[in-house]
């Protein structure tokens, strides 16, 4: 299927989902274990149906879904309409989806040495390449993805980029600064913004928007 951009997905109007990365995001408050439990198996019997399947993470109090076409390493129509059943049994159950404190965590290196150093961090995080990306077979690690870049010291090597929605940028960067970092750039926002802690360590806010 076709691959969606984050302005087609916007479009659909899906309330309670967020793009992240290659993604939809959701959390719904089920507000205790077997309540989440139970709305996890009725979205299992529906993805069965639909032969679309979620990845489902059940904590207590909460329910967060991903969704998204591995095939076509983003998100799809097939997402979409999963997403909307999704939507409806929470309806269902009178519970409630949201976006807030939902992100995801991506790890950049930034190197001169691009094709010498990925191999050997493939191989310590047992992951598959994918171009410039390194991507864990489970699901479960962040994705790492590699920046050429120059050569001249001192300078930062990793930084994490925080997906979020765009409604909790602000938030955050006021957050950040209140406890001392600084907006170091918006030049390319709202794509991303980069970010400093007391020591220069830098971090990306990113969101699917100017993508």
């Amino acid at each position: 299927m076709t691959k969606l951009t984050g302005k087609q997905i916007a479009a659909e109007g899906l309330t309670g989902w967020v793009m992240l990365a290659n993604s939809l995001r959701s959390r719904i408050r089920s507000g205790d274990f077997a309540t989440g439990l139970a709305l996890a198996n009725a979205i299992g019997r529906a993805a069965e149906e639909m032969n679309h399947h979620p990845d489902l993470d059940l904590r207590y109090p909460h329910l967060d879904v991903r969704l998204s076409s591995h095939d076509d390493n983003g998100v799809t129509g097939r997402d979409v309409r999963l997403a909307r059943t999704i939507s409806g049994l929470v309806a269902d159950a009178g519970l409630t989806q949201t976006t807030s404190g939902v992100s995801e965590l991506e790890l950049g290196l930034d190197t001169p040495a691009l094709a010498t150093v990925l191999p050997f961090w493939g191989a310590v995080l047992a992951m598959e390449s994918s171009g410039q990306d390194l991507r864990d077979r489970a699901g479960t690690l962040p994705s790492v993805w590699f920046q050429e870049s120059g050569s001249e010291e001192p300078r930062q090597r990793w930084h994490p980029d925080i997906w979020v929605d765009p409604a909790e940028v602000q938030p955050r960067i006021d957050a950040a600064i209140a406890a001392g970092g600084s907006l170091v750039s918006d030049a390319e926002a709202p794509s991303f913004w980069v970010l400093a802690d007391p020591e220069g360590n830098k971090v990306c806010l990113c969101t699917w928007q100017a993508r």
